[in-house]
């Protein structure tokens, strides 16, 4: 008489947070899409310069001649520089501008949502009072009296941008940290001696990253966005180029030469967009409940 065979079910293997993510990652094709012309564009802005190596100050040749013409590939703007040399330029300045004040962002947001989440009481009260005073504040009015004060220069635009924009951070990062804090692996560190700094930043922290690591991403793109807008009112470096600076700088002449202003937007849109799409790809990954289905 035989015995029956007992097939053992194999458990899956573990995998590693990251590869885990980057899988869901990989199945979202438009922010795959993205995140290779986010590389592209970011390889432009850092070699492109040298492959391009012409002066975006410098005046090529005649106002205004259209794309194409004179073997200026994106033609001349109101002064006669070139068009192609201003955009590779200006990508550099734009990207530096998005991350430098996406990171001042979340390191204000970061801070202030911990401290909040974490002390609660009279600590919480005090700092969402003052993140609600920088919420009703109408940001762009703020920012440009920022700027027309202390001079428009590159920090000081992407301090007044990081100043104004931390209160979505720090409210993700609050409603973690009260979320996380009461967890039992939390409550064992904290009753093996833990000290509140450890607690805040080596134990709940991590665990509070993948909403405040979308945010982030997307705080990028609207720094890019909040630089054009100063920019198009004026309020840029005279001696820096940035997609925001060539849209404002041409302006007057929309009419007349529609692409100087067309080519620097449609550089902007399609960053921001895809920008976007890699934090809608973030999310996917990182969000347990969307890993789930």
């Amino acid at each position: 008489m035989t015995r029956p065979v007992i097939h053992e079910e194999e458990t899956p293997e573990a995998q590693h947070p990251f590869t885990e993510a980057w899988g869901m990652f990989r199945k979202n094709k438009s922010a795959v899409a993205a995140l290779g012309l986010l590389a592209l564009i970011t390889f432009g802005a850092i070699f492109g310069p040298y492959l391009y190596p012409t002066d975006p100050f410098e005046m090529v040749w005649m106002p205004f001649s259209p794309p194409g013409q004179e073997g200026f590939l994106l033609g001349t703007d109101y002064l006669g520089r070139d068009l192609l040399a201003m955009i590779i330029n200006g990508a550099k300045v734009s990207l530096m501008i998005g991350l430098s004040a996406a990171m001042m962002t979340v390191f204000i947001g970061v801070t202030v949502g911990a401290l909040a989440g974490f002390y609660r009481g009279i600590v919480e009260e005090v700092l969402m009072r003052i993140t609600e005073f920088f919420q009703v504040l109408p940001t762009l009015l703020f920012s440009m009296v920022l700027v027309a004060l202390f001079g428009a220069s590159l920090p000081m635009i992407t301090f007044a941008i990081g100043i104004v924009s931390w209160t979505a951070v720090a409210r993700i990062t609050r409603s973690e940290f009260l979320r996380i804090r009461e967890l039992e692996y939390v409550m064992a560190s904290r009753a093996s001696g833990a000290s509140n700094l450890n607690l805040m930043f080596g134990v709940i922290l991590p665990n509070a990253l993948p909403p405040i690591i979308v945010q982030s991403a997307l705080m990028v793109g609207s720094a890019i966005l909040f630089e054009a807008g100063l920019s198009f009112l004026g309020l840029t470096d005279p001696n820096v180029v940035s997609w925001g600076q060539i849209i404002g700088s041409n302006r007057q002449y929309i009419l007349d030469a529609g692409y100087t202003v067309t080519i620097p937007g449609v550089a902007i849109f399609v960053t921001v967009l895809a920008i976007s799409l890699v934090g809608d790809g973030l999310n996917d990954a990182l969000n347990p409940k969307l890993r789930q289905r």
